[in-house]
């Protein structure tokens, strides 16, 4: 389903920088990425379960989950949501649940409408470049994030053959 699939990690930067080409219209994707219930179904990479506590997708609204690994570990997680511009933006700051996260990073996703497919651009700011680098490397952040897009892609397959 997926026609395009990148990720740039810019040499001097903060960034991680990630697109996506997905066979469904923008209206559908931006409601993958805005309903509780779709969100519980992808959010995370292969294997993870999330239970979601509270959520506001709204501009200042928060969304807090716990993040379920296969190996029985459990996250905490909290989304600050920045800016819900539908159908064509979401920024959002990520965190553990608590405060004065060193891993906290802000996320800005754009929806790109090209007829029956959209284009997800991704763009994850850290603080420095050391602490993107430890969530690419401790987390295996990319590939996280990768997988988390193509459990994405599940759904939206299954939402389109409906």
């Amino acid at each position: 389903m997926a026609e395009r699939r990148e990720a740039v990690v810019p040499h001097d930067g903060r960034e991680i920088i990630l697109s996506r080409l997905v066979r469904a219209p923008r209206n559908i994707v931006f409601s993958a990425w805005t309903s509780r219930e779709k969100l519980a179904e992808w959010w995370g990479p292969k294997g993870y379960t999330i239970t979601i506590e509270s959520f506001n997708m709204a501009t200042a609204g928060e969304w807090k989950f716990v993040m379920h690994s296969p190996d029985g570990v459990n996250y905490p997680n909290r989304v600050v949501f920045i800016e819900v511009l539908e159908p064509e933006r979401i920024s959002f700051s990520q965190s553990s649940d608590t405060d004065n996260d060193p891993d906290q990073f802000n996320t800005t996703v754009t929806f790109e409408d090209q007829g029956d497919s959209t284009c997800i651009d991704m763009r994850l700011i850290f603080k420095t470049t050391e602490a993107r680098d430890h969530v690419i490397a401790s987390y295996d952040g990319i590939e996280a994030a990768q997988q988390s897009l193509d459990r994405l892609e599940e759904i939206l397959f299954k939402t389109i053959a409906e």
